[in-house]
C-alpha cells in the first residue's frame, strides 16, 4: 500500500471513528537491551497497549485504537536510535480484538475501512525494516493475536488463558491477517482447530502453554518477570545467539485434507447456516497458494461481505448481551443490600455438591462444609474437590501454597448443627424431589443463624413451594447452576414469592464473585433454560412418537442448537429430561408431553438413544413403538414446527414475566445452552425465520 493510500484510510479512519469507543492508547518507549562485548546496545522501542481500565475491561482495537498504534509504530521506525519494535500489553491482557460496538453502527463500509485499517498497521511490524517481537503477556484474541502474528518474533506467558481467533462465532472471519497469517506459520490443520473447531466448540481458546506448542510463539516463559525475560531473549536473537527455527508447513495434501475437515466440522455445526465458517475455510485453503497481499485483499472481502449479513447483526447484539447485560443484571436489587459470604455450607457430597463446593472455595476463598447422610459420601465429596485441586497444580494454574490453603478450606461432616450454625450461605444438591428438599431446608432451619442464605440447586422445582413450610421463607431462593459448573457460565437466581430483596441481592452479588452470568427469573417451573429446552424436547418426542424416524429428527437442527436433540439427551440422561419434562407437563399439560418412548428407556435404564459409533441402538430402536398411522416430516418440516413450540414458549414465558425481556432469554440460551452469537441466541433466530417479533 502506498503513502497516499495510507493516508487516505487513515483519514477515512478518522470520520468513522466514535466517541462509544474505549481508545487503546499505544504507549511507546525504549529499552536499551544487553549488547555483546565489544558492541553498541541494541535499543528496543516497546509498544504497550492499554486501554487505562482494569483487567475486567480487556484493550480493544477499534479506529482511534488502530490510529494510535499506527503513530507509535510510525515513531518507532522513524527513530534511527531504535532497532527494533516490540508490542506488549498492560498486565495479564494484550488485547481482545476489535472493538465491535464501537464499528457496529457504521456498516459495511465502516467494516471495510477498519478491515483494511488493521492490515496496514499491523503489517507496520513485519514490513517496517527492523526486526519485530510481539510480546503475548495474556489475553490474546482475533485482532489481538493477529498484532502479534505480524511481528517477526513472538514469546508467551505460559499461563496466558485465552488465545485464539474466535471470529467466526461472531459470525465474522480473521479478517487482520489470521486467515493467511496462521495457516502458513503453523500449518492448515491447526489453523482448521484454531479457526473453525474451537469457536464452534462454544468459543473455545488454548493457553500459552498450548499456543507455544502449537507454534504460534517461538519462546515460552512464566512468571511476573515474563517481560523482562522476553526482552533477554530478544536481545539474544537481535545479537545472533538464538536462531529460530520452525518446522516447515506441509503444502501437499495434508492442507487440503485439513481443510475438507473443516469443512466436515462446520457442516456438523453449523448446518451451512454460518456463511462465516465457510467462506473462513475458503481463506484458509486459498491461503496454500496466495501471496499475502492476495490473502489479506481476500480477508478484507470476507469481513465486509460479513458485515451485509443478519448473522453478523445477530452476532453483535448477542455480544452487547454478553459483554454489558451481563454485568448489570435486570431486575437485580440493591448491592447494598448484599450480607457477606464467609462461609458456606452445602447439603449433599455428590458429583453435582462437589463441583458446587470446588467452585466456592476457588472463587470465595472461604471455609466451605460438604454435609451428607454418612462419612463415607461426605469423605468422597471432599477428596473430589482435593483431587481437582491437585489437577490444577500439576498443570501449574495455581501454586502450592493456594493449594494447600484451598484444600485446608474444604471440609466435610454428617452433623448439620455442629458446621452450620456460623454458616452465611447454605445451599442444598441433593436429590430433585419437593419432599426431599423440604425436609432438608427444614433440618438446615433449625440449626443455622437466622441471617443465613438459604439457597436451592433445583433445576426446575417451586422455590415457592419449597420455602412454604420454613419460619423464615423469605430467606430461600433459587441458585441453580448448568452442568459442569467450573466451565457453563449462567446462574439462574430465581425468586419465589416471599424472597426478601436481602436474600435475591445476596445471591447476585455471590453470583457475581464466582464470575457467573447472573440472570433474575420469576419463579417458575423448570426456570429459563431448563423450560425452553423442555418444550423443546417435548415437541421432539411427539414427532419422534408419530412415526419420524429419530435420525431424521435428530439431524434437522444443525445449525440451531450447539447440539442435537438426542445427543442432549445423552448428555443430561434421559432420566433428567423425562423428569424436567413430567414437571413441566403437570404445569402445563396443553403444551408439553411425556413420551411413553423416553419413558421406556428410562425403564430400560439405557444412557443414550444412539450408540457410540453413532448408530441408533438396536435395543432403544426396539422401545419405539411405529403408530398405525404413522406421520413421516421431512427435516424443513421438523425444524419448523419445533422452532414454532419454541416461538410460542418464549412469548408465553414474557407475557407471564417469567423474565424482564427477550434479551434474558436470549442471554440465559447463550450462557446456559451454548446457543450460537451468529443465530442471537433464540429470539433474534425466531424472528429471523418469521415466528414472531421480540424486539
Amino acid at each position: 500500500m502506498s503513502t497516499t493510500d495510507i493516508s487516505s484510510l487513515l483519514a477515512r479512519a478518522q470520520e468513522i471513528s466514535s466517541d462509544a469507543e474505549r481508545v487503546t492508547r499505544a504507549h511507546l518507549r525504549k529499552v536499551t537491551l544487553p549488547a555483546a562485548p565489544g558492541t553498541e546496545a541494541p535499543v528496543l522501542g516497546l509498544i504497550t497497549l492499554d486501554n487505562g481500565e482494569d483487567h475486567t475491561k480487556p484493550n480493544t482495537f477499534g479506529p482511534r485504537s488502530l490510529l494510535e498504534l499506527n503513530t507509535a509504530i510510525d515513531a518507532a521506525l522513524a527513530d534511527p536510535e531504535i532497532t527494533a519494535l516490540g508490542v506488549t500489553g498492560k498486565p495479564f491482557i494484550l488485547a481482545a480484538g476489535a472493538d465491535l460496538t464501537s464499528i457496529a453502527g457504521g456498516g459495511p463500509d465502516a467494516v471495510r475501512i477498519v478491515a483494511e485499517l488493521g492490515h496496514a498497521v499491523f503489517r507496520k511490524l513485519g514490513d517496517g525494516g527492523k526486526p519485530s517481537f510481539g510480546f503475548i503477556n495474556g489475553l490474546a484474541l482475533g485482532g489481538g493475536l493477529e498484532v502479534a502474528l505480524h511481528c517477526d518474533y513472538r514469546t508467551v506467558m505460559d499461563s496466558a488463558p485465552a488465545l485464539g481467533l474466535p471470529e467466526v462465532m461472531l459470525g465474522l472471519v480473521p479478517g487482520w491477517g489470521g486467515a493467511y497469517l496462521v495457516p502458513n506459520l503453523v500449518g492448515a490443520e491447526n489453523a482448521v482447530k484454531l479457526i473453525i473447531e474451537n469457536p464452534l466448540n462454544n468459543g473455545r481458546t488454548v493457553s500459552g502453554k498450548a499456543g507455544f506448542k502449537l507454534g504460534l510463539a517461538d519462546a515460552c516463559f512464566s512468571g511476573a518477570d515474563f517481560l523482562e525475560q522476553s526482552l533477554l531473549w530478544a536481545a539474544s536473537v537481535l545479537r545472533g545467539e538464538v536462531t529460530v527455527e520452525r518446522p516447515e508447513v506441509d503444502r501437499g495434501a495434508a492442507w487440503d485434507d485439513a481443510v475438507a475437515r473443516g469443512r466436515a466440522i462446520a457442516e456438523a455445526r453449523t448446518g451451512g447456516a454460518s456463511p462465516a465458517a465457510a467462506l473462513a475455510l475458503d481463506l484458509i485453503a486459498a491461503a496454500k497458494d496466495r501471496t499475502r497481499d492476495e490473502g489479506f485483499a481476500a480477508e478484507d472481502e470476507a469481513l465486509e461481505a460479513m458485515s451485509r449479513t443478519p448473522e453478523l447483526l445477530a452476532s453483535l447484539y448477542a455480544f452487547d448481551l454478553v459483554q454489558k447485560r451481563a454485568k448489570r443484571p435486570a431486575g437485580a436489587p440493591d448491592r447494598k443490600l448484599a450480607r457477606p459470604v464467609t462461609k458456606v455450607g452445602i447439603v449433599g457430597a455428590g458429583l453435582m455438591a462437589s463441583q458446587l463446593a470446588m467452585l466456592f472455595v476457588r472463587r470465595l476463598e472461604v471455609p466451605v462444609v460438604l454435609n451428607d447422610l454418612d462419612q463415607e459420601r461426605v469423605d468422597k465429596g471432599v477428596a473430589y474437590v482435593h483431587a481437582e485441586i491437585d489437577k490444577l497444580l500439576a498443570k501449574g494454574r495455581i501454586g502450592q501454597d493456594k493449594a494447600n490453603r484451598h484444600k485446608a478450606l474444604v471440609s466435610g461432616t454428617v452433623d448439620k448443627a455442629a458446621e452450620f450454625a456460623d454458616a452465611d450461605f447454605v445451599i442444598e444438591a441433593v436429590f430433585e424431589d419437593m419432599g426431599v428438599k423440604k425436609s432438608v431446608f427444614a433440618e438446615v432451619e433449625k440449626v443455622v443463624s437466622p441471617d443465613c442464605i438459604l439457597a436451592t440447586n433445583t433445576s426446575s422445582l417451586s422455590i415457592t413451594e419449597m420455602a412454604s413450610e420454613l419460619a423464615h421463607p423469605e430467606r430461600v431462593v433459587g441458585f441453580h447452576f448448568f452442568n459442569p459448573v467450573a466451565v457453563m457460565p449462567l446462574l439462574e437466581i430465581v425468586r419465589g414469592e416471599q424472597t426478601s430483596d436481602t436474600a435475591l441481592a445476596t445471591a447476585f452479588a455471590t453470583g457475581k464473585a464466582l464470575k457467573k452470568t447472573t440472570i433474575l427469573v420469576q419463579d417458575s417451573p423448570s426456570f429459563i433454560v431448563n423450560r425452553l429446552l423442555g418444550r423443546f424436547m417435548s415437541d421432539v418426542s411427539r414427532i419422534v412418537d408419530e412415526g419420524t424416524p429419530v435420525q431424521v429428527v435428530d439431524g434437522a437442527f444443525a445449525g440451531v442448537t450447539p447440539m442435537s436433540p438426542f445427543t442432549l439427551i445423552a448428555l443430561v440422561g434421559p432420566a433428567i429430561a423425562l423428569h424436567n419434562t413430567e414437571t413441566l407437563a403437570g404445569a402445563f399439560p396443553d403444551r408439553f408431553y411425556v413420551s411413553p418412548a423416553l419413558e421406556r428407556v428410562v425403564a430400560a435404564r439405557k444412557p443414550a438413544y444412539f450408540a457410540p459409533d453413532g448408530t441408533l441402538d438396536p435395543e432403544v430402536e426396539a422401545l419405539l413403538e411405529t403408530p398405525a398411522e404413522p406421520v413421516v416430516l421431512e427435516a424443513a418440516e421438523v425444524r419448523t414446527r419445533v422452532l414454532t413450540g419454541l416461538a410460542d414458549e418464549a412469548r408465553i414465558m414474557l407475557d407471564e414475566g417469567v423474565v424482564a425481556a427477550a434479551e434474558d432469554l436470549d442471554l440465559a440460551m447463550i450462557t446456559g445452552a451454548g446457543f450460537s452469537f451468529w443465530n442471537g441466541g433464540l429470539t433474534m433466530l425466531l424472528e429471523r425465520e418469521g415466528l414472531g417479533k421480540f424486539h
